[in-house]
């Protein structure tokens, strides 16, 4: 295996460059609108451009047709930290943050569709900041890769190598890969599009509701207001909690949809046991809520319907401070932080395909120690699951149990309290966004020392790579021919 080509890393990258610089293009018309100052947009887009300009040109020579797999993992991991680099830039140019750990974090927070911020006071800010943070969710959502691959299809980079590195269990909806990036944004832009309607018809002006459509569909969070969604009404709240379900669902299923292939969807398992773990949480937390606070049973249902899909999608959304809900409703939201949607969707955490392989293994043990001669095999979908995928995802659930425990470790050492760090980590890395204790839903992460939103910067990147590709490619074995 021969070893990496640098240049080949630097052409990939000076496509992100060019994509960010013109992303930043989209906020200048927000800043006319309200009347805001240009420059902060003006400039990021000047300074992306320039690195673009050099990055480019270093890599005329580059053959693109000889990217090798160590290419595309180094390539995807370095895309997000330039990618969440250069989106800090409105931030600092603007002197909305004026510290670049700060403004990282944001940035990181915003295109890993976290939602986790640094702002005590997000209602303050010039509306076209608003917007970038908002954006940034929604660019991070359908994810820059796909953007590439449509933008600059000469890349050459194929589905299975691409999409592998966000997730081991997506289905092939096309065998070419320009084909599956457009299908996916057609739906992702029509998921969008429907929810600004719905929501403009309530209680949301236009800006509010493009604000919180990017940052349902992209399961990201961050809202316009300090309260979150809190002080919305009820008919805005459900439409969210209904567009976060959806959003929770692989983008395969709607294509299947879009095709009539009806077979394939009802064949689906894991959506089946999204859609029942949804219900059976859903139903847990309003009564906890029903039965231990006395809430009516309609605001029962929907919040905790509400803050049960809101972490199982990994959005982060939040109707209430879940703070005050009894013991048992915040154990429930604590071990949600673990669960994730769809494999396949723009959603974090574990993820639904896994935890069910987790759960056939558990089975298949059973079996075996009733029956010690039966033959069984774990399927999904009717199909067999290899060896090697079966022992990847056990793999990758100890992996992320273990960084969970890292993140805690080192999080707490610096000063934070075990509860705030447990479920800092957790929402980090799953890409969530509010926790418990100091980090609550009604909270932010301004108060956290500095170190400690380094590391969690570092979680939300890994997270949002899907664990494996940080270790890959900080193993030795990587770096060897």
């Amino acid at each position: 295996m021969r070893m990496i080509n640098p240049l080949i890393i630097v052409r990939i990258l000076s496509t992100i460059l060019l994509i960010e610089s013109l992303i930043f293009m989209f906020c200048i018309p927000v800043a006319l609108i309200y009347k805001e100052p240009l420059y902060p947009f003006l400039l990021s887009t000047a300074i992306t451009g320039f690195f673009y300009i050099i990055f480019h040109f270093t890599s005329l020579r580059a053959d693109i047709h000889k990217i090798s797999n160590r290419d595309g993992y180094l390539a995807v991991t370095i895309s997000w930290l330039i990618l969440s680099l250069m989106g800090s830039l409105p931030y600092l140019i603007s002197g909305t943050i004026p510290s670049l750990n700060d403004a990282f974090f944001e940035s990181v927070s915003g295109f890993t569709t976290t939602g986790a911020s640094i702002f005590t006071d997000v209602e303050v800010l010039p509306y076209s900041i608003l917007f970038w943070r908002s954006l940034t969710h929604w660019i991070g959502g359908i994810g820059i890769i796909v953007l590439v691959i449509i933008i600059l299809p000469s890349l050459k980079i194929t589905a299975q190598q691409l999409f592998s590195f966000e997730s081991s269990l997506k289905e092939k909806i096309h065998p070419k890969t320009k084909a599956i990036g457009l299908r996916l944004l057609f739906v992702y832009l029509g998921l969008t599009i429907i929810e600004v309607l719905f929501l403009y018809l309530g209680d949301m002006n236009l800006f509010d509701s493009i604000c919180h459509s990017f940052g349902t569909v992209a399961t990201g969070g961050f809202s316009t207001k300090n309260a979150s969604i809190t002080n919305y009404s009820a008919y805005s709240q459900y439409i969210i909690t209904i567009f976060m379900f959806l959003s929770g669902v692989s983008f395969t299923i709607y294509y299947f949809i879009v095709k009539l292939q009806f077979s394939k969807v009802r064949q689906n398992e894991e959506l089946w046991f999204y859609s029942a773990t949804v219900l059976v949480a859903g139903i847990m937390a309003a009564a906890i809520l029903l039965l231990h606070t006395g809430k009516p049973a309609e605001l029962a249902f929907r919040e905790g319907f509400f803050q049960v899909i809101s972490i199982i999608t990994t959005t982060g959304f939040s109707t209430t401070d879940y703070l005050f809900w009894p013991s048992a409703g915040i154990l429930l939201i604590f071990m949600l932080l673990f669960a994730g949607a769809s494999t396949g969707s723009s959603t974090g955490s574990i993820k639904m395909a896994r935890h069910w392989i987790v759960l056939k293994n558990i089975q298949k043990i059973f079996i075996k120690l009733i029956h010690p001669s039966a033959i069984t095999q774990i399927k999904i979908n009717k199909k067999p699951v290899s060896d090697r995928t079966n022992i990847s995802v056990i793999s990758f659930v100890l992996f992320y149990i273990f960084i969970f425990l890292t993140g805690t470790i080192i999080t707490v050492l610096t000063g934070v309290d075990p509860v705030s760090a447990a479920s800092g980590a957790a929402t980090m890395l799953g890409n969530i966004g509010p926790g418990l204790g100091t980090i609550g839903p009604m909270n932010n992460y301004a108060h956290i020392p500095e170190f400690s939103k380094f590391i969690f910067s570092l979680l939300m990147i890994t997270g949002r790579l899907e664990i494996y590709t940080i270790f890959i490619i900080f193993g030795n074995s990587f770096w060897k021919l």
